[in-house]
């Protein structure tokens, strides 16, 4: 984002970019992880029908709310919390392939058999094929969060690609292969048709100990809550502090080194999406347009290696794999919007709402003195109220 000030229709892009992730993708986001803890903490006492709505927005909201008080109280809590879910879900995750693999043994592979696995259950059809890929990476979608972080990481030119380059074969490996093992228990039909995967997954092989799984989804979701919020509030953070949103999301508390306003802030706005009734709806709608910015993001470093090749590059990869990734990003797309114009219509109408937002809040540099008194009046009250300060996460820590 900074290399490209002065040019205004890169700073515009970049705005729109935020200005969708602000509204719709990072509350969704959030508001579905912290729903799913919900119905895997509830669905045991519901055994015969699905938890109550009620229930599950209300539980969803007291995570969001604890999970965003211990990110406000400390960075290193909320790192703690990280760790020690993270290793939860791993071990949840190494269960279910663990009893993947004895049911193989045991001869229980019917669907992973090539002739029943290919089979059909509606025409083949391109479109819908690459809405599955679409839709399927949500699952994945943790994959580019480290990249918020990088100014409270220790040595980040040599730890950031070390992370990913552990993180995204070890996630993939251990998502296929559950996946692979919930096969070996349930058919298709019954996947699509269970409310929680994992729980009808231990109630048919775990018998009396099936009670474990429920309880460890549900607390790999609650570190997947702490996660998204912990790296949201920081891109919401970096995006005030360039001048793309209010300059109150740009402040850090003093001693505890925690950017309160902007946690607050993403907290209350996931609280509003658990309110709406179509938030799955507004992530079919955005995952078009969230994929989208990914490829441009991509092909702008090509752009810069080939316009700017002697430009300083702490991480520098081969361009072959910017390339296999733009083509994939191609067929999604393209065929994405061939099979759903309508929904990649829509969500691009919702991205171009940031339109006016951005002429009147960025680009308009001279706003009515009274709107700027009442805008200083307000961060200088919650200066004093939270004690925050403006400055970097990095410098200050």
């Amino acid at each position: 984002m900074p290399e490209s000030h002065g040019s205004l229709p890169l700073t515009f892009l970049w705005f729109l970019r935020l200005w969708i992730a602000v509204l719709v993708i990072y509350p969704t986001n959030q508001a579905v992880i912290a729903l799913t803890f919900s119905n895997y903490v509830l669905q045991p006492l519901f055994p015969t029908c699905f938890p109550p709505e009620n229930g599950l927005r209300l539980l969803a909201a007291i995570c969001l709310l604890l999970l965003t008080w211990v990110n406000c109280a400390s960075v290193r809590w909320a790192t703690r919390v990280q760790d020690v879910f993270t290793a939860g879900k791993l071990l949840a995750l190494i269960l279910i392939i663990i009893m993947g693999i004895i049911q193989i043994c045991k001869g229980e592979y019917y669907w992973l058999e090539p002739a029943n696995a290919f089979e059909p259950f509606q025409d083949y059809d391109v479109g819908l094929i690459a809405l599955a890929f679409l839709q399927g990476s949500f699952a994945y979608g943790g994959w580019n969060f480290l990249n918020y972080v990088t100014e409270e990481l220790v040595d980040p030119y040599v730890n950031l690609p070390r992370a990913i380059f552990i993180s995204i074969p070890l996630v993939t490996f251990v998502y296929v292969f559950a996946n692979i093992a919930y096969v070996t228990a349930m058919s298709p039909q019954e996947l699509l048709a269970s409310n929680a995967v994992a729980v009808t997954f231990g109630e048919n092989l775990l018998g009396v100990m099936s009670w474990i799984m429920p309880i460890s989804v549900a607390l790999s979701t609650f570190g997947g809550v702490n996660g998204s919020l912990f790296t949201s509030s920081r891109l919401f953070f970096a995006g005030a502090r360039e001048g793309h949103l209010p300059s109150l999301l740009a402040m850090i508390h003093v001693k505890r080194c925690t950017p309160i306003p902007a946690l607050l802030f993403t907290c209350i706005s996931t609280l509003l999406m658990l309110c709406t009734s179509d938030m799955y709806t507004l992530i079919n709608y955005v995952g078009f347009i969230n994929y989208l910015f990914y490829g441009v993001t991509v092909a702008g470093q090509i752009v810069l290696r080939v316009k700017q090749p002697d430009m300083h590059r702490p991480i520098k990869i081969s361009l072959v794999w910017p390339v296999i990734y733009l083509l994939f990003w191609a067929f999604l797309l393209i065929f994405s919007l061939y099979s759903e114009p309508v929904v990649c219509g829509i969500g691009l109408a919702i991205m171009l709402t940031g339109v006016p937002v951005y002429f009147l809040g960025v680009y308009w540099d001279n706003k009515p003195q009274c709107f700027n008194t009442f805008v200083g009046k307000l961060n200088t009250m919650f200066k004093d109220v939270l004690s925050l300060t403006i400055t970097s996460l990095y410098y200050i820590c």
